[in-house]
């Protein structure tokens, strides 16, 4: 199966219909989580978001779907709104967690990467996700976060920490590569947290606070040297090695949009487990890598993040190992529209647990749903449109955008209902309604 991971479309794009009335008049907010504000996500003609991809050891689960689908409201409802929409995105190709995952099965990291990656493109085309225009690979980024790191050291906003014995190759006097946030005024401005929640949560999302010879210990690797048994690549003046997680994703969002110096996006998303450290840490990366005039922070204007989705009682996680596999929903003949709706159901900053209930609510909305579209006439679409198109633009609100949907649907499938004021062609425009603003195909 081939896997092409780079600056093309990762998967295919569906097609999405344009709706009446195009563009949609009401600009589309959003809850900003640095200021727990709701604002406009993209003021200008042009929309910038980069969402944060998936570590490929074991995709798709459910909370996975759940972000994605989230982004892709957002995707769409710009759109509609007739925004010029840049949307990029990254696959963490290599790092720790993918490579224990592979060591642990006794498959080899790239085999593991390649597969999970393919079966998450296939998951993404069957629920109707709108692929970024920039999908660019940890392994492709190296040469760009090479450079990008070696100008932090050079610029004093990077530093080197010796390393243990038989660590670094041949040059081991070089050292692993941390940012200094002191270089940043500005770090914490994200995720607004007290030292000693920031050290907390640092320490339990993969952060090394206790590593001797760094300044700080919530100081983030940047270069991590070669180590026995590990993949390396040549890093130049940093030598063998390869990124951290944070800085990559700053190199990745920079050259994915075409950030110039101090200039910013309009949204960085993810789930709300990448608020701190990731997104804090990645930001921080970009106002250094790109400053402005006059001290100008670069990064995104808003952050935005999707709720975590539960099952038996504890957040879904591959570290846990309580997943829900889409495609293994899919393996099992469930639609993946159904799939879909049962994720629309919840708005997608709230928690949730995935349960029993779940699937069938939404394969239960699918048919009723496509029994109310397949006529000729019906009722009036228009004030569905509107209110669909009301539902999103406030803060991504797919349940009420749903729950529309459904009130049409009442209507249209009522018995005994007055007919006389149908209109010919209404059921077909609720159909594109519903695919092109909630990515469901009816």
């Amino acid at each position: 199966m081939a896997v092409i991971v780079g600056r093309v479309h990762a998967w295919p794009t569906p097609q999405v219909p344009q709706l009446p009335g195009f563009p949609a008049p009401a600009p589309v907010r959003v809850h900003d989580s640095s200021t727990g504000e709701l604002v406009e996500a993209a003021p200008g003609p042009q929309a910038r978001l980069y969402a944060c991809g998936i570590t490929p050891y074991d995709a798709t689960h459910i909370g996975h779907a759940n972000t994605y689908v989230a982004f892709d409201l957002l995707v769409r409802a710009w759109r509609d709104a007739g925004k010029d929409v840049v949307y990029a995105s990254n696959v963490t190709d290599v790092d720790d967690p993918l490579l224990e995952r592979a060591a642990a099965t006794g498959v080899d990291w790239r085999e593991l990467a390649a597969s999970q990656t393919a079966l998450f493109c296939e998951d993404m085309t069957a629920l109707g996700v709108v692929p970024p225009a920039t999908w660019t690979g940890a392994v492709e980024s190296v040469p760009d976060v090479a450079r990008a790191v070696a100008d932090l050291v050079e610029s004093g906003a990077a530093y080197r920490v010796p390393l243990e014995p038989g660590a670094g190759g041949s040059t081991p006097e070089l050292g692993d590569v941390y940012a200094d946030l002191t270089a940043d005024p500005r770090f914490g401005t994200v995720a607004h947290l007290d030292r000693e929640e920031a050290l907390a949560t640092f320490a339990e999302r993969g952060g090394d606070p206790g590593r001797e010879g760094k300044k700080d210990p919530l100081d983030p690797l940047l270069w991590r040297r070669e180590r026995p048994g590990e993949p390396a690549w040549d890093g130049g003046k940093l030598g063998s090695g390869r990124p951290g997680w944070h800085i990559e994703c700053a190199v990745i969002a920079r050259d994915g949009l075409g950030l110039a110096a101090g200039e910013r996006f309009d949204v960085q998303g993810g789930g709300s487990d990448l608020l701190f450290p990731h997104h804090e840490m990645s930001t921080s990366h970009l106002r250094v890598l790109c400053p402005g005039p006059e001290g100008e922070p670069a990064g995104a204007r808003t952050h935005v993040h999707a709720g975590l989705v539960a099952y038996q009682g504890e957040k879904m996680s591959k570290s846990l190992g309580n997943l829900v596999l889409v495609s293994r929903l899919r393996d099992a003949g469930h639609d993946p529209m159904a799939i879909r709706l049962a994720l629309l159901a919840h708005h997608y900053r709230t928690e949730w647990e995935w349960d029993e209930t779940s699937l069938p609510a939404g394969e239960a909305r699918l048919v009723r749903w496509r029994d109310a579209v397949s006529g000729n006439g019906g009722p009036s679409a228009d004030a569905t449109l509107a209110a669909v198109r009301a539902a999103l633009a406030d803060d991504l609100d797919a349940p009420a955008a749903l729950a529309a949907v459904d009130a049409w649907a009442d209507l249209s499938l009522a018995p005994s209902r007055d007919t006389s004021a149908d209109e010919e062609g209404a059921p077909g425009i609720m159909a594109r309604t519903v695919n092109a603003l909630l990515g469901v195909r009816l």
